[in-house]
């Protein structure tokens, strides 16, 4: 992934998840308030997005120490700890949601596309994405596929020439029934 382009969007997120400040961490705890937290798979999966946890603290609180035992692309277990952190808890409270949500959307995609290869068990077969991603999280999905096994198609309209039968009808060469 573009570095610049996701510290980029993940200040984005963070700036529409926390607002102007976070008042409940701000009025629960002290600055100074050092913790521990981790992440704990309630299910079995293949795990995609781990660099974002380093990277999003980065951005929040470079102090947080962030420790991944597990690679992207490779299979954890339920009840796994798959990431552990360490650091200001404010700081860690005001990331979580964030993190976790990307984390957690990027290695269902992952575990989804990989489930899909097994059940193919055909190595001549590749599974693709296509360019129908959510909105502004293009980037993450297609590195989540990846991480699964799976092969990107486009990225973007300007990769290749795709003529679908939308076109046709916009030329007048086809007509829906």
């Amino acid at each position: 992934m573009n570095t610049i382009l996701l510290k980029e969007k993940l200040q984005q997120f963070f700036n529409e998840d926390l607002g102007e400040i976070d008042i409940t961490s701000e009025s629960s705890f002290p600055s100074d308030r050092k913790g521990k937290a981790y992440i704990k798979a309630k299910e079995s999966g293949v795990i995609s997005g781990t660099s974002l946890l380093k990277y999003g603290y980065e951005i929040l609180d470079p102090n947080i120490k962030v420790t991944v035992p597990i690679k992207d692309g490779e299979e954890f277990k339920k009840g796994d700890v798959v990431a552990e952190f360490e650091g200001n808890v404010r700081n860690l409270l005001a990331g979580e949601r964030v993190l976790l949500n990307l984390l957690q959307r990027m290695s269902g995609i992952a575990t989804m596309t990989n489930k899909a290869i097994g059940l193919l068990d055909d190595s001549k077969i590749r599974i693709c994405d296509t360019r129908k991603t959510t909105p502004g999280l293009r980037m993450f999905e297609k590195y989540a596929v990846r991480c699964g096994g799976g092969f990107n198609h486009r990225r973007s309209l300007s990769d290749a020439v795709l003529l679908k039968e939308n076109h046709l009808v916009a030329c007048g060469e086809f007509v829906k029934q």
